[in-house]
């Protein structure tokens, strides 16, 4: 037996309207299905990202509560800085500022619900010393 994927990332939200502005309108994720409608709204959207796939799950309730720490889903983008000034001009909360590491560039920002999100951008592949 081995594990093959990763499946998906879920982040429980409470509104998922304003959840879907946030993944949908300001960092441009285009949805690729939802289901379980409640009161007209789905209460369950994907979001397939590459190989990797971006679960919404609203009513969630006490079972998959939003929460502010831990899990985190890393996008890869192609424009680290258009991203981070986007994410500022819409007053999005900022938990870890924007860094480099010897890898990459990376900012960890709020959404919502306080779910972190991470807009990463992998530096290209240095040619290794000898």
């Amino acid at each position: 037996m081995k594990v093959l994927e990763i499946a998906f990332t879920g982040y429980s939200v409470t509104d998922m309207k304003r959840a879907k502005g946030f993944y949908e309108g300001l960092l441009g994720l285009e949805r690729s299905r939802g289901f379980g409608e409640h009161e007209g709204e789905e209460q369950w959207v994907e979001y397939d990202i590459g190989p990797g796939c971006l679960a919404l799950i609203s009513g969630g309730g006490a079972k998959w509560p939003p929460h502010p720490a831990g899990t985190a889903a890393a996008f890869e983008v192609d424009d680290f800085d258009g991203y981070v000034a986007k994410l500022r001009a819409s007053n999005v909360k900022f938990i870890w500022e924007p860094q480099e590491t010897p890898v990459c560039w990376m900012a960890v920002v709020a959404d919502p619900d306080d779910n972190w999100v991470v807009i990463h951008h992998r530096k290209p592949n240095q040619p290794s010393e000898s």
